[in-house]
């Protein structure tokens, strides 16, 4: 991108007053008040990778922060390979993930603030350019991290990636974001409406703000904590398969600590899943809680005359079907699991490999499977608003226009599933989302049509309080740890013919 770049300024103060930076910071940060101070000019290489600035965790970050912008990618999926190809870890690890995750959650407000000191829209701004904007501004705004090594180590990635006539334009915004106080910036820059500005300073799109709201009901001015609490990083959560391991034996090799609800749950506080030994000889996986209560209610609900005959009819990711596979494997019952993906159907049946779980590949609303199951879990695909905290730039991507599509994908799944079960048998729907446009209004539709009835699922909620009025379940990161899951039980009505 060419040169000519002439940055706003926003005023210059002789004495900038002391900023409420808003965030817990650990050591990491102080080791990076004043790293890469010096160095050459770098460019990107051959492979598109920028050359070394001297700073392994804001090189990564960049790149996250870069990759999900300009080609679409998952930060939560990216940033792993990045640490792993490039040996970060210790301190360089914990500091790229709050700069790539901290810049992906706050990209509203980060990109205003740019916005108001730029010369330039922000889509006149090359994707490598802005992705430094972003994280400069994040840690001006969001950390203790020295103005200067913000600033000047923003502007060297700038260099290294190859647009050496934009360095005094990112030098000139992000020194002119550092002028004003962080808590200035959110009051000059926040929507007039009341909902509005709390979105704004909590990091949200104002319409997944009204969505908690409403769910919420809002009784108890709840909506600041559940933004709060969506925004903060989750404790990692694992599962002990049942017949393999136990929670407290997962907990005592792991060094986590037994989960509060699910009788499987484990939480490590730190550390990579996916290198300690119960995870890679598949005794244990990773799995919200939330996720184990849902899938251990399907097998709890009591059913007349129990054939063990149970489906999952949106199997994909695997989660769910494989404790309710270790479980069957116990009561002697078996799982018929669907997904209309080819490809994750494969990752499924390498999860339940050695259970009593068949994966099938097909459309859950038309599975070509013979009707009459026991059990059957509806874990119907959705906007994934109860699960932002692990998705950081979910909220900027997804819209409120997309809910419509998924209400009609999620009524004909819940049709399918009454339809592919017993009279007499359960059929418990579940969304990753607490926007009620998913949850009960789904269920009311079911209901109205006739045929099933609601039980209270509060009673297999594994003895989480708080979870609503019911009869349904609806859970909160702020109140229960867990991602804001909803879950209802509905039981087949007639009778055999």
């Amino acid at each position: 991108m060419s040169g000519g770049f002439r940055s706003r300024s926003a005023g210059r103060r002789d004495d900038k007053p002391e900023r409420n930076k808003g965030q817990k910071q650990g050591r990491a940060q102080a080791r990076h008040q004043t790293r890469g101070q010096g160095g050459g000019r770098q460019r990107y290489t051959v492979k598109g990778r920028p050359a070394s600035i001297g700073d392994p965790a804001r090189e990564a970050a960049f790149e996250v922060v870069l990759r999900v912008a300009r080609d679409g990618a998952f930060a939560n999926l990216t940033l792993p390979g990045i640490l792993r190809e490039r040996a970060i870890a210790g301190c360089d690890a914990a500091f790229a993930t709050e700069l790539a995750y901290g810049t992906l959650r706050s990209l509203g407000v980060l990109d205003a603030v740019i916005a108001k000191n730029s010369s330039r829209e922000l889509n006149r701004i090359a994707p490598e350019v802005l992705a430094a904007l972003r994280l400069g501004t994040y840690q001006l705004l969001y950390t203790r991290v020295g103005d200067h090594a913000a600033v000047d180590t923003s502007v060297r990635l700038v260099e290294a990636a190859g647009h050496d006539k934009a360095k005094g334009f990112a030098n000139g915004v992000l020194r002119s974001v550092g002028r004003t106080p962080a808590e200035e910036w959110l009051r000059m820059l926040a929507p007039e409406s009341e909902m509005g500005a709390l979105a704004f300073t909590h990091a949200h799109p104002e319409w997944i703000a009204r969505a908690f709201a409403e769910a919420l009901g809002d009784k108890r001015g709840e909506l600041e904590a559940a933004l709060e609490a969506d925004s903060a990083r989750p404790v990692v959560h694992l599962v002990a398969r049942p017949g393999e391991i136990s929670a407290e034996e997962l907990a005592l090799s792991t060094g986590g600590e037994q989960g509060r609800y699910s009788p499987y749950a484990v939480y490590l506080p730190e550390g990579d899943p996916g290198q300690l030994d119960p995870v890679r000889d598949g005794l244990a996986a990773v799995q919200d809680e939330g996720s184990q209560v849902i899938a251990r209610a399907v097998t709890e609900v009591p059913v007349g005359d129990d054939h063990g005959r149970w489906l999952d009819l949106c199997a994909g990711p695997g989660g769910k079907a494989a404790l309710m596979g270790a479980i069957a494997a116990i009561d002697g019952a078996t799982v018929d699991a669907v997904e209309v993906s080819p490809h994750r159907a494969e990752l499924i049946a390498k999860t339940v490999r050695g259970l009593p779980v068949t994966v099938h590949t097909a459309d859950g609303r038309d599975p070509g499977l013979e009707p009459g199951y026991d059990r059957v879990l509806v874990d119907a695909p959705c906007s994934g608003l109860g699960a932002l905290r692990r998705r950081p730039e979910a909220r900027w991507t997804k819209a409120e226009s997309d809910i419509a599509e998924l209400n009609q994908l999620q009524e004909e799944l819940l049709e399918s599933a009454v339809e592919l079960a017993k009279p007499g048998g359960v059929v418990v729907y579940s969304t990753c989302s607490p926007d009620v446009r998913e949850t009960r209004r789904i269920v009311q539709k079911q209901l109205a049509k006739g045929g099933v009835e609601e039980l209270d699922a509060r009673e297999w909620a594994a003895g989480m309080e708080d979870v609503g009025d019911g009869p349904s379940v609806q859970m909160w990161p702020h109140r229960h740890g867990t991602d804001a899951m909803f879950y209802a039980v509905l039981r087949k009505t007639g009778t055999l013919g």
